[in-house]
């Protein structure tokens, strides 16, 4: 570890697809360095690729963020820590086991039989963004939408309720203050347990993720309802924030960009790259348990320990040119989907709809660009998932 003043953490971007410019002392100081969180508390920060997955696959750091000295990035965390988190929030034992129900739901199998139904989804959105003509704000259409009616599709989550879910989920993620925060989830607990009760009531049961778990009575209300918030927010909260960011860098980055037009089988290749190089959720977060001894330093137990994904898949150890976007480079192990027990459940899924999302605005739309100046275009603060806030785009 190098000994630096201690970097305020988590910072905004100055570029939405690079790490802040503040983060440089913590890219020299790798693989460990000291943080300062937003109350003051200081922290661990990894900062280097092996050290990271060592870490993340450590049985002596816990996810359980209703203990007291878990560490809270924002006040918005910390409003809501009280509560563990389903899947994400447990540690082992009772994480495998939530996470032993859901895996059959998101298997590379599961979502490459979703394939066709993803396809018809994201024509849909494009033949409506076409039919309106340009310009087009693509969060609002196409973006956002996509994965959000896939997931609940995939869920049994009504579409139609939409407007509620998206704007609950925006206010629990960056809401503008801890109370809205709490509302939010209180809201989206109210939404889910009468949706779960209907359900229950229901004959005939749904064919929906959701649909099977109530059906089969294995799960008690508050995890389903625990399990259908996260499954929800987080399925479409990133991959949205991943085809917009994802395609405002490729608009941006000409050359890659005509190189994957003119090769299209470059797409699973280039969409583990923007999610190395974008690395839009910052700063995994883990409490010791136990003292964890690394060259001379000692991680104590009870220390706050976050994994900033932006500086760890940027390591020049492992990605050479890292601030460069290469689809010729393996980047398959990258950590933007996480590592360990808790690498995300559903990265098959995401790959799918990424693929297949970018492929087809690629195709339809070979005139594609901005119709904006490029630092015109707002983008996510740094202390939620990195992503736009609008995108306009003409062709």
């Amino acid at each position: 570890m190098t000994e630096t003043e201690p970097v305020a953490f988590p910072q905004d971007r100055t570029c939405p697809y690079h790490p802040p410019a503040a983060y440089a002392p913590l890219r020299a100081s790798r693989p460990l360095t000291r943080i300062r969180l937003y109350d003051g508390r200081p922290a661990w920060l990894v900062t280097g690729h092996a050290l990271a997955r060592d870490l993340l696959a450590d049985r002596r750091l816990s996810t359980d963020r209703t203990h007291p000295d878990f560490p809270a990035p924002t006040e918005r965390f910390a409003a809501v820590k009280d509560r563990k988190a389903a899947l994400l929030g447990y540690d082992d034992p009772e994480h495998q086991a939530q996470r032993r129900r859901m895996i059959p739901s998101f298997t590379l199998k599961r979502a490459a039989g979703l394939r066709p139904q993803i396809q018809r989804i994201v024509d849909e959105r494009l033949d409506a963004m076409i039919e309106q003509g340009p310009p087009a704000e693509l969060v609002s259409a196409f973006a956002l939408p996509v994965p959000s009616t896939v997931i609940c599709a995939l869920l049994g989550v009504p579409y139609a309720d939409h407007d509620f879910f998206e704007g609950q989920s925006r206010r629990l993620l960056r809401g503008p203050t801890a109370a809205d925060t709490r509302d939010a989830r209180d809201r989206l607990d109210a939404y889910f347990e009468e949706l779960i009760d209907r359900k229950r009531r229901d004959r005939e049961p749904g064919d929906g993720v959701l649909d099977e778990l109530v059906h089969e009575g294995a799960v008690d209300r508050g995890e389903l309802i625990a399990l259908a918030t996260i499954l929800l927010v987080a399925g479409h909260e990133t991959t949205a924030n991943m085809i917009s960011l994802g395609t405002y860098t490729l608009l941006q980055h000409r050359d890659r960009l005509t190189e994957l037009r003119a090769d299209p089988a470059l797409l699973p290749a280039a969409v583990e790259e923007l999610m190395r190089l974008l690395s839009i959720a910052d700063g995994l977060l883990r409490m010791a348990v136990e003292d964890i001894e690394l060259d001379g330093v000692t991680i104590r137990s009870g220390d706050g320990v976050v994994f900033s994904t932006s500086v760890i898949n940027r390591d020049e150890n492992v990605y050479p040119a890292p601030d460069s976007l290469d689809w010729h480079r393996s980047a398959r192990h990258h950590i933007g989907f996480g590592f360990g027990i808790h690498q995300c459940l559903g990265q098959n899924l995401a790959r799918a709809e990424m693929e297949i999302a970018l492929r087809t605005l690629l195709e339809r739309l070979p005139t594609l660009r901005l119709a904006a100046p490029a630092d015109e275009i707002p983008f996510k603060p740094g202390d939620t998932i990195q992503g736009m806030l609008e995108l306009p785009v003409t062709w």
